[in-house]
Parts: C-alpha cells; sequence; structure tokens
C-alpha cells in the first residue's frame, strides 16, 4: 500500500479562489475590502518568510493587507500602543502578530491585547473559551486547516477515533476542542510528553495528527495499516530541505492517506487565516 497524498497546496488555491471571490462580492455589495494587519518584531527568517507568503495571499485573493515591522528591541509597551491603534481601526478586519516574539515581550499578555473580533489567529482566551463552550466563532488557522483536509478529501471524521500527538495552544488542544464539536463528532486522544505507552494509541487510531516538533518522530511501526496521517511539524534539514514530524518515507507505506511536508498543513493554515479575516469583515457588515 502507497498512500494517498493530501495536497494542501492544491486545496489551498481551490479554497483561497472560493475566499477571492467572496471577497469581490463583499466589495460590490457592500464596499468593504476585508483587511488584515501583520506585526512583526525582529528579523526572525522563518517569521519573515511566512509573513511575506502571507501578504502574498492576501494580495492574491483580493484582501487588503498590511505589515508592521518593528526592531526587536521593541518594547512591550509601544508593542501594545500598536495594537491598540490597530484594535480602532476601522479599516482592519483582523490582526495577526507573528509568533514567537522576543524574550522580553510577554506573549500571553500580547495576545490578549488582540480584539477579540479581529482575533483571526484564534489564539485569544475569547475566541478559544466559545470554542470550548461549543460556541465557535474564529478557529485557530493550523487546526481549521487540518479539519479542511480531512472533509475535502472525504475522509471520515464523525465517530472516527483521532489520536493528537502534542497539546500546544496553536494545534493540539484547539485542533481536539474542534474535532469534538457536536456534528463533527471524533472521539478524540491528546498525548503529549507524560503520555504512557504513546504507540498503543497511534496504533488504535483511525487519524493521526502530529504536532510534536520532533524530527521524523511517528515511524511505521506506530500506526495501524490503512490509518491516515497529518503532519504539522516542519523541520528545515542540513541540505537545505524540509522534513516533518513524521518518517515520510516509510509511514506512507502503510497509511492510506498522508500530508506531505511541505505542501500539506502549511499553505491551509495561510488559507484559513484569509477565511477568518473574510468572516470578521462579514461581520462588520452585519452588524451595521
Amino acid at each position: 500500500m502507497t498512500a494517498v497524498l493530501l495536497d494542501g497546496k492544491q486545496l489551498a488555491q481551490t479554497m483561497q479562489a472560493e475566499i477571492a471571490a467572496e471577497t469581490t462580492e463583499l466589495l460590490r455589495t457592500y464596499n468593504i475590502r476585508p483587511g488584515l494587519a501583520a506585526v512583526l518584531v525582529g528579523d526572525n527568517p522563518a517569521s519573515q518568510l511566512y509573513v511575506r507568503n502571507k501578504r502574498r495571499a492576501c494580495e492574491k485573493a483580493g484582501l487588503t493587507s498590511w505589515l508592521h515591522e518593528l526592531p526587536a528591541n521593541t518594547s512591550q509597551a509601544d508593542l501594545l500602543a500598536l495594537l491598540a491603534r490597530l484594535n480602532a481601526d476601522p479599516v482592519v478586519h483582523g490582526i495577526l502578530v507573528q509568533l514567537p516574539l522576543p524574550a522580553h515581550i510577554n506573549e500571553s499578555v500580547i495576545v490578549d491585547a488582540v480584539s477579540p473580533l479581529k482575533d483571526v489567529d484564534g489564539f485569544g482566551p475569547h475566541s478559544l473559551g466559545l470554542l470550548a463552550a461549543g460556541r465557535p466563532h474564529f478557529l485557530a488557522c493550523t487546526p481549521h486547516g487540518v479539519l479542511q483536509l480531512l472533509v475535502r478529501n472525504n475522509i471520515p471524521v464523525a465517530g472516527a477515533h483521532i489520536v493528537i500527538l502534542g497539546r500546544s495552544n496553536i494545534v493540539g488542544k484547539p485542533l481536539a476542542l474542534i474535532l469534538m464539536q457536536k456534528g463533527i463528532d471524533a472521539t478524540v486522544t491528546v498525548c503529549h510528553s507524560r503520555s504512557k505507552n504513546i504507540s498503543a494509541l497511534t496504533r488504535s487510531a483511525d487519524i493521526v495528527v502530529v504536532a510534536i516538533g520532533q524530527l521524523r518522530y511517528l515511524r511505521a511501526d506506530m500506526i495501524r495499516p490503512g490509518a491516515v496521517v497529518i503532519d504539522v511539524g516542519m523541520h528545515r534539514l542540513p541540505d537545505g530541505g524540509w522534513a516533518g514530524d513524521v518518517d515520510f518515507a516509510a509511514v506512507r507505506e502503510v497509511a492510506s492517506a498522508i500530508t506531505p511536508v511541505p505542501g500539506g498543513v502549511g499553505p491551509m493554515t495561510i488559507t484559513m487565516l484569509l477565511y477568518n479575516t473574510l468572516r470578521a469583515a462579514r461581520s462588520l457588515q452585519r452588524d451595521k
């Protein structure tokens, strides 16, 4: 068996075309163009590349985008002042603060400072709290992208046992909450560094999502034949290539479907950011 590739790049192109069409209609009908403000503190090369890709996707889909680049020694007070201005700006519908931030800035304080109405990353306590209460508003982008990869590739989720490796606030926790929502109805197990006998848990899963931050952690003997594997990890290799949290070559011979790295979950994360920004702009129109 050789697994089918779940092509996130192709699906992202399809969904971004849908978003572009809806953006055009919103502009034509209500004269509202969705706008996303990105804030980048410091000169982290990976963050710079990610923000550039997000801005490029915005422009292609017809969204307005702004980039606020701040030096690494920017004070927390100055960053909070910028966020206050963006929160108050009516043409800014979504705010993205690129993480990680420099060590002298408290990330939790900054995440909490973004208006819940503009939290298009879905990281804020308001967004996560609504999700936990079963009343989701903005879904965190990477977990939502994982869900879209499954649903749009006709992979059954309702009733499926899904094992998530990793419990971060960015992927593991919100993904578990999303998959447990009524109407999605998965049975979810979340594994972490203190979990015992992880291999037994992953071998019991219909779907395994790996977001553990360890290069090629998931081996072929850790899944049952025919399982679906979603790889959220991304690691730069010494030769300049990329690999994920899954031993792709070996696992592909056991799984029924698998995401590549790159070209799997990554493009979907950016797509769901655009989706949330469009949704925020629509909410503004409804509130008028």
